[in-house]
């Protein structure tokens, strides 16, 4: 692997810690839905029909639900997009660096920018073999 494709490989794993801080406020918008669930759920919003608590209640479960699922989901994506910038540094994992930038494509803007140039990286023939020669000598 020639020295532009490993300054190409670790700007790229920038990148990919940059888009995870990113995508991680974007998870945390969550939270205000969580929140009003809670205080939908423990009664101490108001209720203008007092006499039907259950719709509010059943309200509240499907926010803390939902809003649990997508902070969730959103960590995750993040926890990988962190573990995509270490392997992509240390050049292993090369199957999970490709697919994570093809679901990176998924978080737009940022994250299609970064999977489509991610993706265009790891096709080069040079950086494939440069990963896989790291995988030969990690058996070692």
């Amino acid at each position: 692997m020639n020295q532009e494709d490993a300054e190409h490989l670790r700007v790229l794993s920038i990148f990919h810690y940059v888009v995870a801080g990113i995508a991680a406020v974007f998870a945390c918008f969550p939270l205000l839905y969580l929140a009003l669930g809670i205080l939908m759920l423990s009664g101490a919003l108001p209720s203008e029909d007092s006499g039907d608590e259950t719709v509010t209640r059943v309200v509240g479960v499907f926010m803390i639900a939902f809003s649990g699922a997508f902070i969730l989901i959103g960590l995750a994506f993040c926890t990988l997009l962190i573990l995509t910038g270490r392997y992509l540094r240390r050049q292993v994992n090369y199957t999970f660096c490709l697919v994570m930038a093809a679901v990176a494509c998924m978080f737009v803007p940022f994250g299609t920018v970064l999977g489509v140039f991610t993706i265009l990286v790891l096709m080069r023939p040079s950086v494939k073999a440069a990963f896989g020669a790291s995988a030969t000598s990690d058996a070692g």
